[in-house]
């Protein structure tokens, strides 16, 4: 992902869930996608989704919640 569009996705995952110590970070040697992080724990992954007919891009954000998390 460019840089600009990590801005975008940060700026926006911020303001939905009301958060401003959440992160986007580049990851190393991936160009389609970035990692996302509240502080310093690692929550998910944002994916840029080329597939789009319209040329508009879109993301996608995967979040995964073990179960030792919930207890």
């Amino acid at each position: 992902m460019k840089p600009e569009d990590i801005l975008k996705v940060e700026k926006y995952l911020r303001s939905l869930f009301r958060l401003d110590i959440i992160e986007v970070r580049q990851r190393p040697q991936k160009g389609d996608s970035a990692e996302v992080y509240i502080g310093d724990e690692f929550i998910g992954v944002v994916y840029a989704d080329d597939d789009d007919d319209d040329d508009e891009q879109s993301y996608s954000f995967q979040m995964a919640i073990l179960g030792f998390d919930l207890q």
